[in-house]
């Protein structure tokens, strides 16, 4: 389970440096529109919320409310992965060890 928290803590500040680059250096609108207009762009999209979908329906299952499953939701389409990390990281640690816990949440 160290591993897993190392990993998922990594990912928590290499997703949050990647997102406050992209906040400085970058235009979204304007880079969007280049995306959207490559094939693989589009593929890479649907690809990435395709993940972000399947991850949602295991935090749904965890969460004991629907209502902060959906804020972790809206967070986790927003902000991607950075989300994704920061919630198996919190929920590592809420896990005390114990990996049914930690994949299970609510039902565990």
């Amino acid at each position: 389970m160290r591993i897993a928290k190392f990993i998922s803590a990594l990912g928590v500040v290499v997703m949050g440096a990647a997102i406050l680059y992209a906040l400085i250096a970058g235009d979204f609108s304007t880079e969007g529109k280049v995306i959207m207009s490559m094939p693989w762009g589009i593929v890479s999209l649907v690809d990435l919320y395709t993940g972000f979908t399947l991850f949602a329906m295991w935090i749904v299952y965890r969460e004991r409310s629907l209502v902060i499953a959906a804020i972790w939701i809206v967070l986790l389409f927003t902000l991607g992965f950075f989300t994704g990390a920061l919630y198996t990281f919190i929920a590592l640690q809420a896990s005390d060890g114990n990996w049914q816990r930690f994949w299970m949440g609510k039902h565990g």
